[in-house]
């Protein structure tokens, strides 16, 4: 992969080994070229994930995600320190350098997924430069308010703390829009997913998240909580692991159909979304993409449909990229009926929020 090559000195020699692990595994990767600005900037991100010993640079201790007790040899081969736990005696798997701490007892993944590979059970773009991802940004266009609100996540994260510690769930691939968030060397960052990348600490279930209460002062959930089993239970998880007060921001789609087969299950309206995190304080919350963009959506999807399979769909669905710019003069309560999906940033609060507020809650969306 470009820009990969060079070895930080901020970095573990196991970053190294990680990164010819994901060359192998990444067989769509663009050849091998002069690094620009940009290549240069991913190296430094992806230098900033090393296994175990990341984990340990940021402060924060891993626990058993099946009794919580401390994690022992987390950087060679795993095991929960309980010795009255299953995890004592048979361990936690190791896939592409990075410790697999699930449960694989409640999991939706299976154990052997992780022997050999990355354990991704689907083929992963981790560059988003494949031709498919280049045409689906073509067709659906990038997103319009991460970035923006990555900036506001960053700073809200410094006022409160010099050097903050950030989770990022759903982290093997960078979010559009969160480069900000990974460019931040004062951000200190543990990436987890279901699969080991080159942007992960270690590979984790959500639902059972490995970690110590209160221990990060903000959480990264971008376009996740479809994707899990159970949205709520994943979302009580990220209250408890973060300290008072800490910020969650998450993206979540409303009108987008199925992207990641079996593994796709949940979308949320904005009213819906809100009582996700009902037990968080809003400081903004709105649309990910108008109408527009879930018209887009489902022209491509209803080509798939009518047989037209999942490349012909997306270049069937190509010549009707321009629809998504009436999103820019859409107006009104309207908007969020209609959206692609939704965004919202809080905070961790004590209390949940009244459900008789929720009927006033949608009346305010625009």
């Amino acid at each position: 992969m470009p820009g990969y090559a060079s070895h930080s000195p901020r970095c573990c020699g196991r970053c190294h080994l990680i990164r010819i692990a994901f060359t192998e595994a990444v067989s769509h990767a663009e050849p091998k070229k002069s690094l620009s600005h940009k290549d240069c900037r991913l190296d430094h991100i992806v230098n900033r994930s090393c296994g175990g010993a990341g984990l340990s640079r940021s402060g924060v201790e891993a626990r058993c995600p099946r009794c919580s007790s401390p994690i022992r040899d987390l950087e060679l081969q795993p095991f929960c320190s309980n010795t009255d736990c299953e995890y004592a005696e048979v361990g936690f798997p190791v896939s592409a350098g990075q410790p697999v701490l699930i449960d694989f007892s409640t999991s939706l993944f299976e154990r052997d997924l992780y022997l050999g590979n990355h354990g991704s059970a689907l083929q992963r773009d981790v560059t988003r430069r494949s031709v498919g991802s280049l045409l689906h940004r073509f067709g659906f266009g990038g997103n319009p308010i991460a970035a923006s609100n990555c900036t506001r996540f960053v700073q809200l994260l410094k006022d409160e703390a010099e050097r903050p510690t950030v989770l990022v769930i759903g982290g093997g691939t960078i979010g559009a829009g969160a480069d900000e968030l990974y460019g931040d060397s004062s951000i200190e960052l543990v990436g987890t997913d279901v699969y080991a990348s080159p942007h992960t600490t270690l590979v984790a279930d959500a639902h059972r998240l490995p970690f110590e209460d209160g221990v990060f002062d903000g959480v990264w959930v971008q376009a996740v909580l479809e994707h899990v089993l159970e949205p709520a239970l994943v979302v009580s998880e990220i209250h408890r692991v973060l300290r008072c007060e800490g910020l969650v921001y998450a993206e979540t789609p409303f009108m987008q159909q199925v992207h990641e087969r079996a593994y796709d299950f949940s979308r949320f309206t904005q009213s819906g979304h809100r009582w996700l995190f009902k037990r968080f304080s809003e400081i903004d919350a709105g649309p990910v993409g108008g109408a527009g963009v879930a018209l887009v959506w489902s022209i491509r999807y209803f080509a798939r449909a009518l047989g037209a399979g999942d490349k012909l769909s997306r270049l069937i669905s190509l010549p009707f990229f321009w629809i998504r710019y009436f999103d820019v003069i859409a107006r009104g309560r309207a908007v969020a009926d209609a959206a692609s999906g939704f965004f919202f940033l809080g905070r961790r609060a004590e209390q949940a929020i009244d459900p008789h507020s929720m009927p006033k809650y949608y009346e305010l969306q625009k």
